[in-house]
């Protein structure tokens, strides 16, 4: 493993962010209408409102209101499941933990599915708060329940055991699954649809008022979590280990746990659940950069939303003008491509990047 120094930090992790502003600039220019960004900028800066044309005034549009809007939620979705699933693969030990390992993405999708029956049920239900609607709000909703109740399940006095944790998580998401398929079994054939549509994830609808109200969720989780970044190196050799170091291991788990799980929670309400970013980005990057976490999370940062970027851009342009859900590409995308590192890593005695 290479000496982290300031030099390589800064070099390594611009880098990554170069790329990731590369996959947002080609996003930018690709969709059902071609548009070239410096033109609609030059047009924006340079003509008078009044004196643009109506094509230019619809390039205008759809660029700042839908295009980058669309751009800017992919990547910090992408973003945050990526670092998300590099903590919690160093808080559990665990190269196959994901963001939804814990059942947070359970928690959503069942709240997401009885907000979805419960409104076409009784319309007065659909409620709208701020820029979430009542799905949105559900799903969030029912994440912070899973988050709760996994939490309550795994504590031992004052710290977290990340075995009761991992097994509480995984029970958890199997009982949401069961509740899930409990409302789908009442749901209407229409209901179905939307409930499926839901839970294939996607970046399909938003607008800059849904970017910025998942901020405050976002920023402190992600922030907080890269502020971690040296006591996960030390976790990750045991725990043991990590106490003996001068990590407070008990205050750690319950920060990285809650952290993780409020930046999931955010992302599941407005996006759905969408999968291999969290397993995959952070494998890839750590055979990269090592498996030192204060250079590993800036870097997953910028790949993971560089990654679901290009996913979202090759699902809304493959076949359009219909749009894939950007949870079936990564999926596809993510599938084979963690078996080829597996069996990769197998062949070279080297498993996740490790050594």
């Amino acid at each position: 493993m290479s000496l982290l120094t300031v030099r390589r930090l800064f070099l390594v992790t611009l880098a990554f962010a170069l790329f990731a502003l590369a996959a947002m600039l080609l996003s930018s220019l690709l969709g059902t209408v071609r548009i070239n960004p410096l033109r609609v900028i030059a047009a924006l800066l340079q003509t008078p409102p009044a004196a643009r044309t109506p094509a230019d005034r619809a390039e205008i549009d759809i660029f700042f209101n839908l295009r980058l809007p669309r751009i800017a939620l992919a990547f910090l979705a992408g973003a945050s499941l990526a670092v998300v699933g590099a903590v919690f693969q160093a808080l559990l030990r665990n190269p196959l933990a994901t963001p939804y390992t814990l059942g947070v993405a359970g928690g959503g999708s069942f709240g997401a599915v009885t907000a979805i029956f419960l409104g076409a049920s009784f319309p007065a239900l659909a409620f709208s708060w701020g820029p979430f609607n009542y799905v949105q709000c559900a799903a969030f909703g029912g994440s912070i329940l899973a988050v709760l109740v996994i939490y309550g399940l795994a504590r031992i006095g004052d710290r977290i055991s990340t075995m009761d944790l991992l097994l509480a998580g995984v029970t958890m998401g199997m009982i949401f699954a069961a509740l899930v398929m409990a409302v789908r079994y009442f749901a209407s054939p229409t209901l179905l649809v939307g409930m499926d549509q839901w839970m294939m994830g996607g970046i399909d609808i938003t607008n800059w008022p849904t970017l910025v109200s998942v901020l405050p969720f976002l920023v402190p989780g992600l922030g907080a979590l890269l502020l971690m970044a040296r006591g996960f190196d030390q976790i990750s050799f045991g725990e043991a280990m990590a106490q003996g170091r001068g990590v407070n291991v008990a205050r750690l788990q319950k920060q990285a746990f809650f952290f993780g799980s409020l930046a999931t929670a955010a992302v599941v309400a407005v996006t759905g659940p969408i999968g291999f970013v969290g397993l995959i980005v952070p494998h890839t990057v750590r055979r990269i950069v090592g498996p030192d976490h204060r250079l590993l999370l800036p870097c997953t940062l910028f790949a993971g939303g560089a990654f679901l970027v290009l996913c979202d851009t090759f699902a809304r342009t493959v076949l359009a003008p219909t749009e894939l859900p950007v949870g079936v590409v990564t999926s596809l995308l993510g599938g084979p491509f963690f078996i080829y590192l597996l069996v990769k890593g197998r062949r070279s005695g080297k498993l996740w990047g490790e050594g």
